[in-house]
């Protein structure tokens, strides 16, 4: 017998306020105890928030759901102190194959270059994501309020607080909030209380999953194949996950009956045209879903923000989801941090939509070009898709359009309204807006990374020039300054490769890590200038 995952109870707890019959107004309530939920929690508690997470369930996501966990977000869990256990309980890959029939047409690779701390992806389950995440919160002293069996049935905006009603097994009670974060899903139900909906494109197709426990030599690798042997003229998508479980989805068509497709007897014969009929497996969870492109028009309302598939769907392939919403989290912590101090003015959270809509706009584009390539409704369509697999064979050119779903990555805010244009030339990828690229580097002598040194505050990067200061006081926001070649070494130069660097090369980086400006000389005028600039000041 093959071993399955066991799924934790937690205890519904009534709180003091509830027990008392009185309301206590806190300053971050966050809806949803999934991955977003939770991140968005330990994120808040770690700048010194505390917050209160309500879920309507008492347990971890039943079922894989999310999978795939991609560089950026897995960078993000590792700032706040525990991708580690994410990374050693999962599995490691970079390197995908595409198959049509029995033939390999394309293969990629996710991270070619050297010198990165995080891989470029990891599969691992969400239940087991999750409890990281609910383990780790424990560690913030009590700034991480989880209350399970708590469902939001009314909200209130007051404009100055927030109110909400909340049920649970002792019966319904309110509390109030600064600040609302809605990461309760794709069906969210804080987006219902506001009469909110989506807009975009639901696909007319239907996959099954099936995650299958089993030993089996497959390479930890993803692969896809386009009209295989076992599943014809639909496609089939192979991965590993932890503690040997496999995901696999088969593309059933928009005719399939859901209900009989999840049935076992359904299920097993398809499992078995692909694996063989001697491997031994067990089914863990087996799903049949339909999949959207869409999104609301905006993220805030007020005092409620919507993060992940609350504010936004799009299809599976790509693991765009979860990686997506982490990001949503981080680009609000920070923003909301500095406002509730008084040291921004509310109009900086306007720029969670400016800046997250327009991800998720970049989202949902690569998304629905890979679900028309999969799957596509016209004749010209297919014509295309096959033509490009025929090309794709033999030459090298046809091979990037192969899209079986174009992994996550961070979306560039090329034109945020809190960057600092450039009056320099640069070469390279690092434009205001953009993600910091990490890099080896070391410190008195001990190796690290760069991403370890910019932390979750604003920095100020030198290369091989002191301005004979450690930090500026930008009107109450500080900012670190960190000199290559007095704080830190470029351990193997790709500091200086990915950043473009010369003597007096400075970088401004956002609490989030992105590049908020750049220079080629150190100039603290024009550095004040940015920080108040990226701060809507």
């Amino acid at each position: 017998m093959l071993k399955t995952y066991s799924f934790p109870q937690f205890d519904y707890v009534p709180s003091a306020e509830q027990r008392a019959g009185t309301v206590v107004r806190h300053p971050v309530v966050v809806v949803g105890a999934g991955p977003i939920g939770l991140t968005t929690a330990i994120d808040f508690a770690a700048r010194g928030i505390p917050v209160v997470v309500l879920d309507d369930n008492n347990t971890v996501s039943v079922g894989s759901r999310a999978v795939c966990y991609a560089k950026r977000p897995l960078e993000i869990w590792d700032r706040l102190g525990c991708a580690a256990p994410m990374i050693d309980k999962g599995i490691v890959w970079n390197l995908g194959k595409v198959f049509r029939d029995r033939e390999l047409v394309y293969q990629f690779d996710l991270l070619p270059e050297e010198d990165h701390k995080i891989p470029a992806f990891i599969n691992l389950q969400q239940y087991y994501l999750e409890e990281i995440i609910i383990d780790h919160a424990r560690t913030y002293g009590g700034k991480v309020d989880l209350r399970w069996k708590h469902r939001v049935t009314g909200l209130t905006d007051q404009g100055d607080h927030v109110v909400l009603t909340v049920d649970t097994p002792d019966g319904p009670f309110t509390l109030e909030a600064d600040w609302v974060i809605a990461c309760d899903g794709a069906n969210s139900g804080l987006r219902a209380l506001l009469h909110r909906d989506f807009k975009g494109r639901a696909f007319q197709d239907r996959f099954l999953i099936a995650d299958v426990v089993m030993k089996a030599d497959f390479p930890t690798e993803r692969w896809f194949w386009f009209n295989p042997p076992f599943h014809r003229n639909q496609s089939v998508l192979l991965h590993k996950q932890a503690a040997d479980v496999w995901r696999i989805d088969f593309q059933l068509g928009w005719d399939a009956d859901p209900e009989e497709e999840k049935k076992p007897e359904r299920v097993i014969p398809r499992l078995k045209a692909m694996l063989g009929e001697d491997t031994d497996f067990e089914l863990e969870w087996v799903s049949v879903y339909q999949f959207a492109c869409r999104r609301m028009e905006a993220f805030r309302h007020g005092r409620v923000f919507f993060a992940g598939d609350s504010a936004h769907q799009v299809s599976p392939f790509g693991a765009r989801g979860a990686n997506t919403g982490v990001q949503d989290v981080d680009n609000l912590s920070w923003k909301l941090k500095l406002v509730m101090d008084g040291l921004a003015p509310e109009r900086l959270l306007d720029t969670y939509d400016e800046e997250r809509v327009f991800a998720a706009d970049d989202n949902l584009l690569n998304s629905t070009r890979s679900t028309d390539f999969i799957t596509p409704k016209s004749a010209v369509s297919r014509a295309f898709r096959d033509a490009v697999l025929d090309l794709a064979r033999d030459h090298t050119f046809a091979r990037p359009l192969v899209n079986s779903g174009r992994l996550s990555r961070p979306t560039p805010y090329g034109t945020s309204s809190l960057n600092t244009p450039d009056e320099d030339a640069f070469a390279g990828a690092m434009t205001p807006g953009t993600n910091a690229a990490d890099a080896p580097i070391t410190r008195d002598g001990a190796p690290g990374w760069l991403l370890g040194e910019l932390g979750d505050g604003f920095v100020a990067l030198v290369a091989d020039t002191d301005p004979g200061v450690a930090a500026i006081d930008v009107d109450g926001i500080p900012c670190r300054v960190v000199v290559v070649g007095r704080d830190i070494a470029d351990a193997k130069g790709r500091l200086a490769e990915r950043y473009d660097l010369k003597p007096g090369t400075t970088y401004l980086f956002r609490p989030d890590q992105y590049v908020a400006a750049r220079w080629r000389a150190f100039d603290e005028t024009r550095l004040r200038a940015a920080v108040n600039r990226a701060v809507a000041r």
